[in-house]
């Protein structure tokens, strides 16, 4: 939890700050969930990630649906990452959605993801990746909370 922390105090993700960051790394319940994975540098805990299927207020899988003819069910959301501020610019981020998207692959699922649009240097990563942005939209969080949202796609 304190590497979530810290992005949190460095970067603002999560947007929200939860009661339970425990309980909000390990959202999906265990029906849905498909694998997290996390990065170590000299031993410590650096990044997180992980893979699930589409859930409520998932905006990607249903856009990646409609664009590909195929149900959303053959979606993966790729979602909770986060790469200390300390360990940034070694490749972990990168390292992380590529474990990501080979499980998804592996699972004969197109990975996608949703990521909020202020976010710019997760956008910037997902688009040096190749990942596709296949829509910005507005969803609303709580009735004072209206946030816009990348939804992107990796490359086929």
């Amino acid at each position: 939890m304190q590497v979530l922390a810290e992005v949190h105090r460095c970067d603002g993700y999560p947007v929200n700050w939860p009661d339970r960051p425990d309980e909000w790394l390990s959202q999906a319940s265990a029906a849905s969930a498909l694998g997290a994975w996390v990065a170590e540098l000299g031993g410590r805990v650096v990044g997180h990630v992980s893979l699930s299927r589409s859930g409520e207020g998932d905006l990607a899988p249903g856009l990646w649906s409609e664009r590909s003819g195929t149900s959303k069910d053959l979606t993966a959301v790729v979602s909770r990452l986060f790469v200390a501020p300390q360990a940034r610019g070694h490749g972990v981020g990168a390292l992380l959605i590529g474990r990501a998207v080979e499980e998804a692959r592996r699972r004969g699922v197109h990975p996608v993801l949703d990521v909020v649009a202020s976010d710019t240097a997760a956008a910037a990563l997902y688009e040096r990746l190749g990942w596709e942005l296949m829509a910005t939209v507005e969803q609303r969080w709580s009735p004072s909370q209206l946030v816009s949202i990348h939804c992107y796609a990796a490359a086929s």
